[in-house]
């Protein structure tokens, strides 16, 4: 099977997988982990921030921020569809006690849009308090925040007092298909969480960065979520590892995603919008569990991100000689369900 569901799907190389075993390593909870501090110290220089705290997720790692930046009754304004609200189980509501506003469609939006949902400091509206935005953009498939309307979100944000968190779990692929670098995507927000699981390929982990004094605030935190792991180095090596040797790759699976969106647009009935880096969506005139199951049958794994939409997501773990072979089953498997005629969604 070539699994293109998502790129959390990819497995350690041998030689990560090594550099695991070779760990150096301490009790974290006590401070004494040296291959988690290397890490630490080396993505918050990569991010442009005073420090950085490895968690064991990017939804542990988004819902810190929130609790590090908020109160009870506080508002957080997001992109439609955005991750912080729509794929960690209602945990801002549960452990923050916070709301969420959105500002534009489609998941990025503009300044006036921001200014468009911040209400006024009345008792009786909840506090707008933390401007959250997610780069890249994974329900809006995979699309970059142009950093124009980032700098330009963020004065109206700094107007308002407000505090900007980036949700950078895909910020790589960012970086890559914009050429800007981790830094300066990074400089405009407080708080940054970084995904090392998704196009990295590490097994485990993300890491919140931000200024020394909320870093401290975090990692009390991390502990009250049960995120107080002991030798981490063992995963953190797989993190460095993944730093130092698949980062410089990430062109690949774009240039992947655009040759599979390719065979698929060839299909008459198929819409696929835009690829700006590894992930492909498929908008149908028929159910999405159609295509999925068609795929299947054909080697290819994919999944429904919508009633009527398919996510194809490529990573390290899709060999460049197979690419062809992925985008001609996808092809196939499209124009099958669509010869068959609309299904109830």
């Amino acid at each position: 099977m070539i699994d293109l569901r998502s790129d959390t799907v990819t497995r350690p190389t041998a030689a990560m997988r090594e550099a695991m075993a070779r760990a150096e390593v301490g009790d974290d909870v006590y401070g004494e982990d040296p291959t988690a501090e290397r890490l630490e110290r080396l993505i918050a220089e990569i991010t442009g921030k005073a420090a950085a705290l490895f968690v064991p997720s990017g939804t542990m790692g988004n819902q810190i921020a929130l609790l590090c930046h908020t109160q009870r009754g506080d508002e957080v304004i997001i992109g439609e569809g955005a991750h912080c609200a729509f794929y960690e189980s209602g945990a801002g509501a549960a452990w923050s006690g916070v709301q969420f506003e959105i500002a534009g469609r489609g998941g990025l939006f503009g300044p006036d849009e921001l200014q468009e949902v911040i209400k006024p400091p009345y008792d009786y509206h909840p506090r707008p308090r933390v401007v959250a935005l997610e780069n890249t953009h994974n329900r809006a498939g995979g699309r970059v925040f142009p950093q124009r309307d980032v700098r330009a979100i963020a004065e109206v944000a700094r107007a308002h007092g407000l505090v900007m968190h980036l949700d950078g779990a895909r910020l790589w692929n960012a970086s890559v298909a914009t050429g800007l670098s981790v830094a300066q995507l990074c400089e405009p927000f407080d708080t940054v969480s970084i995904c090392f699981s998704k196009g990295l390929g590490a097994p485990v982990g993300s890491a919140l960065c931000g200024d020394a004094e909320t870093i401290v605030r975090a990692r009390r935190f991390r502990k009250m979520l049960g995120g107080g792991m002991r030798q981490i180095g063992v995963l953190a090596a797989g993190a460095l590892y993944a730093l130092e040797h698949h980062r410089a790759r990430l062109a690949e699976d774009h240039a992947a995603a655009r040759a599979i969106a390719e065979a698929i647009r060839e299909v008459p009935g198929a819409s696929v919008p835009e690829v700006e880096t590894n992930i492909v969506q498929v908008d149908l005139p028929v159910a999405a569990g159609e295509l999925v199951a068609a795929a299947r049958s054909r080697g290819v794994l994919v999944g429904a991100s919508g009633a009527r939409r398919v996510r194809v997501v490529t990573h390290l773990d899709l060999p460049a000689a197979r690419v062809a072979e992925a985008a001609a089953a996808l092809a196939a498997a499209t124009r099958e369900v669509l010869t068959r005629g609309a299904t109830p969604a």
